[in-house]
């Protein structure tokens, strides 16, 4: 075989292989309305117990204590929840780092919970934002997905309508 066309196939099956690598990497990375359900709000109070910093989107894992059907707190119960916030970029640039998310810190999170609601092994949830015991509120979401619009992000624009 000659050089010339050796190489010429050599570049095609590295270019191939470098497409179907990138292939993937967009499949894994999903829309909101693909995973998560606009007409279930959540709005989660629990501490912190684990933060994956990875990308695509960073995890917060948090641990909220269950409730009656009167809203009273049910002592020494508590469901396991993973909310998804943006990469773990976006969240820096908000202001939200390894020390605010520490674990044991009491945050509240407001955002959607996932289609599937079956909370095995944990609940899984959307966060649009997330409240601070200081009080700053600092939004986690990405309004890029196809998550409600609800002026929770500075970027849309507006005042938040929940």
């Amino acid at each position: 075989m000659n050089k010339a066309i050796r190489n010429v196939l050599i570049a095609a099956g590295v270019a191939a292989a470098g497409v179907a690598g990138l292939g993937g990497a967009s499949y894994a990375h999903h829309a909101f309305a693909a995973e998560f359900d606009a007409n279930a709000p959540v709005l989660l109070k629990g501490k912190v117990v684990k933060v994956e910093w990875v990308n695509p989107h960073t995890w917060i894992h948090i641990d909220v204590p269950d409730t009656d059907e009167k809203g009273k707190s049910k002592p020494g119960t508590m469901t396991g929840w993973m909310v998804e916030g943006g990469t773990p970029n976006t969240l820096l640039r908000t202001g939200i780092n390894k020390k605010s998310l520490a674990i044991g810190t009491e945050i509240v999170v407001r955002g959607y919970q996932s289609k599937d609601a079956l909370c095995s092994p944990k609940c899984k949830a959307n966060g649009r934002d997330v409240t601070f015991p200081d009080g700053r509120k600092l939004f986690v979401g990405s309004s890029g997905t196809g998550a409600p619009r609800d002026g929770a992000d500075a970027s849309e624009g507006g005042s938040p309508t929940n």
